[in-house]
């Protein structure tokens, strides 16, 4: 007996609004019964890892065949997005994506952060995967189920998830091709080979290649960037060895060379005070101003005189006053989101092996399933840390001070240019060195004639999983599923931000000798270990033909084990503190934290007999997700008080719904409502160069449609539809751009030893004026000023653009212990673990109420297609879809600057297929109207001046496909 589960992995899976399976596609419409026959087409879903039908499946999960991700165009996971209710997609900033479904996504960046939304390859779950790096190519389908998944799935998810399931191998001889050539001189082959072994089983071979010219110009070099060179293979294998029993074994490579930006544009209201780089009420195309970053604070006149080298100020490359006009004073940020001016390009690599296999076998009424398999992935991303060109070293007064005291025989200045950090007049930037030598040994990346800046993501992960599953098919109205599962995953992980300022600061302050080591910024995982385990279950009793209960429950552990540390010079925070060995670069930390929850559902559902539809479900559910705590990324523990680790998610979720079908299958109509109850949910921040996970409470809830109308037999609409409302419950945060909080007695302190922003905060609200504050600081930093040998270096205090009060360059650590002795209890004060007190990061403001970020509240698509048969059998068959995904905010903070504007999307094409539906010709077009819309925002840190990085979507592409199929 061939059990359900069985059936349906050789079964055609749709979506809620999957009707459109049979619709969407010239080959399958031919098919497709007329009208009054619709119903007959049984679709068949394994959305609860059983065989059932759409329309008796109590679950909001939406699914693609291949036919219908070639029809719709939906190539990559931004296109798959925009024909789902309530989901969103964008690129991260540190080579990663944040998938949201209804609000409930992946933002954080620690190492040891968990998806929201779980990704799968043919049902076996991945903790990192470059999935979304390909094209989709020779799919059987890819399934989105939307909401908690604590029961049934991989290792348990938030959000949803998302199951990319390859074509198998099938019985009969077949072959498919095609070519495709668009503008940015756009090529792409994908190809299919299946050949049958007889009764034993098969094998499948796929590929695709994509090679194309960049979006974006650089002005600065002529060269277009963010241009795309790719490969992928696959290898399918099926083998029956008996009538009971099918192996299935998936091997898939892919390869990524190319020199795309995981970066579309950085954006920046230029603040001309440098307190904060850029201002926080504006974005524009500004340049950040680069006397607010770390690397132009420590090679500044000011901090070499506060770090005890005054007497090598005469070669610092300038004043944080910008007296010297900073070193982005005279870079041009272009206009448009697809138009550079950069002086360093992107590189981007990536590569990925998977081998899946999976074992199934029928003992009469149960089926037993064995899933699992080894994933090694690996990323390299480097792109323009500044995005912008620097000034030439030729006009740097200090630079060309130093050059000319060589020149005269000066024995330190020939010194220094001796070393490795100088070629010739040339200024020299480290390589990115996980023994955090750089320059200092020789690993030198490049040299120019001005300052050099980039930063480089990149990790590496393996991993290796099994599940296993018991399936029974009783006759009676009892059935169960039960399952286990064992993952483990280890990887390492690196965030560099390379800097010819950061190496000149180094060799300055080390004297030359060689005592500094790491001379750039490291965050660095060295390990990053998961194991996990989990057991679950589900019962299913049928008091009647029309009534079903579902019960499961689910036990998840997850042990998570960290090594890292984070490098800057060896000047550690503050400044003079020792470092933990000699080599200047503290000890891994070593931290192991383990996590475990008891999930699960109910649902109950029933089918009415009405007289007013073919066939109706009515359900409601509860259930309950978890996703896993972590570990905080490492961090200066003697700088300030920070949470090591982040807490896990947990969401109680209700649901209710219903699918109908008319008029024998001509009109398809479900309705979803849903509701969530959020509890501790994992949001990010970032704070003197290192992220941070916080928790806090949030309340979701929405509705969602999807239905297919389809009045002949040739004609075809479909649509989806949801309303998103999503509000953070509990949680107040300092805003990084504005650490006054918009209070006007806050003083904002620029840091000339970390450049981070601190602020002088009075304990009660208004009780001492910005003006006398002002005073006090001023004060102050004049008595450091004197202290170092340089009376009148640091200047009064000034308003800052964009906030309603003053700020001024200090030392925080100095000036909190000023305050602390000679105004007690005046100002609001931190101490910090090594005893002494540091200014607050500024005030916090309350985000409760605010909605969660990139959860837009209104999302629609509409799609149409009218197939056209000719006498001749040549079938015609244009379509067009429209995408509109609604305003939402790409910060939890939803301040203007946040606001990312809704927009449209407007795909059509046009295909021509042989009577026979061996050939076929495409003409298509994709983003007709050429939007430019924003998917995502990343704000980043003080030390790098607070600009802002923005995702898009892809610009407007056309062109023309030929293809065959056997």
């Amino acid at each position: 007996m061939q059990s359900p589960y069985r059936r349906a992995r050789i079964a055609l899976v749709s979506s809620a609004s999957a009707l459109a399976v049979l619709t969407t596609s010239p080959v399958l419409a031919q098919d497709a019964a007329s009208v009054e026959d619709y119903d007959t087409n049984i679709i068949i879903v394994t959305a609860q890892r059983q065989a059932e039908s759409l329309q008796d499946v109590p679950v909001a999960v939406s699914a693609f065949t291949s036919e219908m991700l070639e029809s719709q165009q939906i190539e990559n996971t931004l296109d798959l997005q925009q024909s789902l209710p309530s989901t969103t997609f964008t690129k991260g900033n540190f080579t990663t994506s944040n998938i949201t479904i209804r609000g409930i996504g992946s933002a954080g960046v620690a190492a040891s952060s968990d998806q929201g939304v779980g990704v799968h390859f043919n049902d076996m779950p991945m903790f990192v995967s470059r999935l979304f790096e390909t094209e989709f190519y020779d799919m059987e389908r890819i399934e989105v189920l939307r909401g908690p998944q604590g029961t049934l799935f991989g290792r348990n998810a938030t959000g949803g998830v998302i199951n990319l399931i390859t074509a198998r191998p099938k019985a009969n001889f077949g072959a498919s091709g095609e070519v495709q050539y668009g503008n940015y001189d756009t090529k792409q082959v994908k190809g299919m080979l299946n050949l049958p072994f007889g009764d034993i089983g098969g094998a499948r071979f796929a590929g695709t290649y994509q090679n194309r010219d960049g979006f974006t110009n650089n002005l600065y070099t002529g060269n277009d960037i963010d241009g795309r060179n790719s490969f992928s293979l696959r290898g399918s294998v099926q083998l029956n060895p008996g009538d009971a029993t099918t192996l299935n074994i998936v091997t898939q490579y892919f390869k990524e060379k190319s020199n795309r930006s995981r970066i579309q544009k950085q954006l920046c209201a230029t603040d001309a005070t440098a307190i904060l780089g850029c201002r926080p009420d504006q974005l524009s195309n500004g340049v950040v101003n680069a006397d607010a970053t770390l690397a132009s604070i420590l090679t500044s006149r000011e901090f070499f005189y506060i770090a005890g080298a005054g007497a090598l100020a005469p070669f610092s490359l300038g004043s944080v006053y910008g007296s010297d006009g900073h070193v982005y004073s005279n870079a041009v940020n272009p206009a448009g989101v697809r138009t550079m001016a950069l002086d360093f390009e992107p590189v981007y690599r990536a590569e990925e092996l998977i081998v899946q296999a999976e074992l199934e076998h029928d003992f009469d009424n149960f089926t037993v399933t064995l899933n699992g398999g080894y994933t090694d992935n690996s990323v390299l991303s480097q792109t323009d840390a500044s995005f912008n060109v620097s000034n030439s070293l030729a006009t740097n007064v200090g630079y060309q001070t130093l050059l000319g005291a060589a020149q005269a025989g000066n024995p330190t200045a020939q010194f220094f240019l001796s070393q490795p950090q100088f070629s010739g007049n040339q200024l020299c930037v480290s390589r990115p060195d996980e023994l955090n030598a750089g320059a200092i040994a020789g690993r030198i990346y490049d040299c120019a004639g001005n300052t050099i800046d980039f930063d480089q993501s990149n990790n590496n992960y393996r991993q290796w999983s099994l599940e296993a599953r018991v399936a029974s098919d009783l006759d009676g109205p009892v059935n169960f599923l039960l399952g286990g599962l064992y993952l483990n995953a280890k990887g390492e992980s690196n965030y560099y931000v390379m800097a010819s300022q950061l190496d000149y600061a180094s060799l300055m302050l080390g004297g030359g000798a060689g005592v500094l080591a790491a001379p750039f910024f490291n965050s660095d995982t060295i390990l990053n270990k998961l194991e996990t385990y989990g057991v679950f279950g589900e019962l299913y009793y049928e008091p009647s033909d029309t009534l079903k209960l579902t019960a499961g429950l689910r036990y998840s552990n997850d042990k998570k084990t960290v090594h890292d540390r984070s490098a800057l010079l060896s000047v550690r925070v503050p400044f003079g503190t020792q470092d933990a060995n000699a080599a200047g670069i503290a000890p891994p930390r070593m931290i192991s934290r383990s996590f475990d929850e008891i999930t699960g559902r109910f649902v109950i559902d029933w089918k009415p007999e009405v007289a007013f539809t073919d066939d109706t479900l009515v359900y409601a559910s509860f259930s309950r997700g978890t996703k896993p705590g972590g570990i905080n990324p490492p961090f200066d523990a003697a700088l300030f008080i920070a949470p090591e680790t982040f807490a896990p998610e947990i969401i109680n979720a209700v649901e209710i719904g219903t699918k109908n079908t008319f008029s024998d299958g001509a009109l398809q109509l479900n309705l979803t409502g849903f509701y969530y109850d959020y509890k501790d949910l994992q949001v990010s921040r970032i704070v003197n160069r290192t992220s941070f996970e916080d928790n806090t409470d949030a309340t979701i809830y929405g509705v969602e449609l999807e239905t297919i109308v389809r009045p002949t037999r040739g004609f075809t609409v479909n649509a989806t539809a949801s309303y998103l409302k999503t509000k953070i419950k509990d949680l107040q945060l300092v805003n990084t751009r504005d650490p006054s909080g918009g209070r006007d007695d806050v003083l904002i302190i620029k840091d000339l030893q970390q450049a981070a922003n601190c602020a002088v905060i009075p304990t009660v609200q208004g009780s001492i004026p910005i003006a006398q504050t002002a005073a006090i600081v001023n004060a102050f930093n004049n008595g450091l000023s004197a202290a170092v040998g340089n009376p009148g270096m640091l200047q009064p205090a000034v308003p800052v653009p964009g906030t309603n009060t003053m700020g001024a360059f200090s030392v925080c650590s100095q000036l909190a212990g000023f305050l602390a002795t000679s105004f007690p209890g005046a100002y609001q004060l931190n101490p910090t673990p090594s005893g002494g007190v540091l200014l607050p990061s500024g005030v916090e403001v309350d985000l409760s109420g605010n909605e969660l970020l990139n959860s837009p509240k209104w999302k629609f698509s509409l799609g149409a297609q009218y197939q056209i048969e000719l006498a001749s059998g040549w079938l015609i068959t244009p379509r067009a879809d429209l995408h509109f995904t609604g305003e939402a905010y790409g910060s939890n903070f939803n301040l203007n600057v946040d606001r990312m504007k809704a927009y449209e999307i407007v795909n059509a094409q046009m295909t021509v297929t042989s009577p026979d539906d061996r050939f076929y010709l495409r003409g298509y077009v994709q983003n007709l109207f050429d939007t430019q819309a924003t998917t995502g925002i990343y704000i980043s840190d003080p030390a790098v001046g607070l600009f802002t990085n923005i995702f898009t979507v892809e610009p407007r592409t056309y062109g023309l496909a030929a293809g065959f199929r056997f």
